[in-house]
């Protein structure tokens, strides 16, 4: 019988893995200012190469989920975690905007494996009634990072340049493959438990062809997946990108006040998200339906999530900043669920490619959120009717997952050779 502590080990291999890519995601947006004076790059360049990851990264999710199913957690895993360290190192050589272009380009190639490849480690290693906890732990960590990377980058900026920064947030994580790869020797090389807790289904046959996984656009479920996780990056990009920038340009905090008050709703966002997932993981436990039990923590999240529209209204800066709050800390309650509705609904060969085609939807909203946010804060002068937009996307999210989130996804199975 497989130990269950094992489980979390690998957990906690996950949270560390998706932390490190995402200093590696974020860490242009920190250097931007030292890197535009040394390069002697506009505001409108550094735009372009914010976005660059994005593309890239999103482009790449459905392939990268197909490709997750095919060759399995461990190998794509770890090939991918290396390209992202090797290419965030790499950034330190690049000499103009044309180098840097393609780095940004490059580290979403490398990124684009880790939420398919998670989720489906998850899925592999974790009964239904844990998911939710083990998936609310692994995403509070891009939530806890972001939050915690700006004091120390801003040191590591200071004392060692862009250059050095980069180098020093690169290089060093490699050592991560080391127990990665015992793990997985530990399990006899196998991407999934010798013998699967109660919920978990041994790995079959993976799906026939990454042509045949694009036929899952077909079905409403799949559907569902895809437009109500964009609703839910929506939202979460709107925070992510702008809400520095929003205390500061239309609340008039100083950069002091600004990074506590972007701090603080990030850190409260990754306490709630894990609570959610564990709550959740109760009442399926108890014999509640899942599928019901994660649309309504769903719903909550985004009812409170909306509270965003009033934070934008207030006259009040103290009750702006803990209406943000409480809307950061809704959407982290939606956080773990939709990761979870994915393992459920999915069947084990295709999780990989679900989760894939999930995180493309939800990183075109993360294409869209920070674009649409600035044009319209600049077309008014005023970030009010950006943050009423958001709102009405997240109660868009909500319909999108009741009405169209259901039947189990279907997927035609390998054909034997031969036959």
């Amino acid at each position: 019988m497989e130990n269950p502590s094992r489980r979390w080990r690998l957990l906690l291999l996950l949270f560390v893995g998706v932390g490190i890519t995402y200093v590696h995601r974020q860490a242009l947006s920190l250097a931007a200012p030292v890197m535009m004076k040394d390069l002697g790059l506009t505001t409108a360049a550094m735009g372009v190469l914010l976005s660059a990851f994005f593309w890239s990264y999103a482009l790449l999710q459905v392939p990268a989920g197909w490709l997750s199913d095919r060759f399995g957690v461990a190998r794509i895993y770890a090939f991918s975690f290396a390209l992202s360290c090797l290419v965030s190192a790499g950034t330190s050589l690049a000499r103009g905007l044309g180098s840097l272009l393609s780095m940004r380009a490059l580290l979403g190639v490398g990124q684009a494996v880790t939420f398919p490849a998670s989720n489906l480690a998850i899925a592999s290693w974790f009964p239904h009634g844990e998911r939710g906890t083990a998936t609310g732990l692994f995403l509070a960590g891009n939530r806890v990072v972001p939050a915690l990377m700006a004091p120390v980058g801003a040191y590591l900026l200071l004392h060692y340049g862009w250059q050095g920064f980069f180098l020093l947030i690169g290089l060093p994580p490699l050592l991560l493959l080391l127990p990665w790869s015992a793990f997985f020797a530990g399990a006899g090389g196998r991407d999934a438990p010798p013998a699967p807790p109660a919920g978990t289904v041994s790995p079959p046959p993976g799906m026939a062809g990454f042509l045949a996984s694009l036929s899952l656009f077909r079905q409403r479920t799949v559907w569902g997946i895809f437009l109500g996780f964009f609703c839910y990056d929506y939202g979460w990009f709107v925070y992510l990108t702008w809400l520095p920038g929003y205390l500061v340009l239309e609340r008039k905090f100083t950069l002091e006040q600004m990074g506590v008050f972007t701090m603080v709703p990030l850190l409260a966002m990754a306490m709630v998200i894990p609570a959610s997932g564990w709550l959740s993981d109760r009442f399926v436990r108890r014999g509640a339906d899942e599928l019901t039990v994660r649309k309504v923590f769903i719903t909550v999240g985004f009812c409170i999530g909306c509270l965003i529209v009033p934070a934008g209204w207030v006259a009040s800066p103290t009750l702006c900043i803990w209406l943000l709050t409480f809307s950061l800390c809704g959407i982290g309650v939606v956080s773990p669920h939709p990761w979870a509705l994915t393992q459920l609904v999915a069947p084990r060969p295709a999780v990989g490619t679900v989760s894939g085609i999930q995180n493309f939807g939800g990183n075109l909203g993360g294409v869209l959120a920070p674009a649409v946010t600035g044009w319209i804060a600049h077309a008014t002068e005023s970030f009010f009717l950006a943050l009423a937009l958001t709102g009405a996307i997240l109660v868009a999210g909500i319909a999108c997952y009741w009405l169209l989130l259901g039947p189990r996804v279907r997927v035609d199975p390998e054909p034997v050779p031969g036959s």
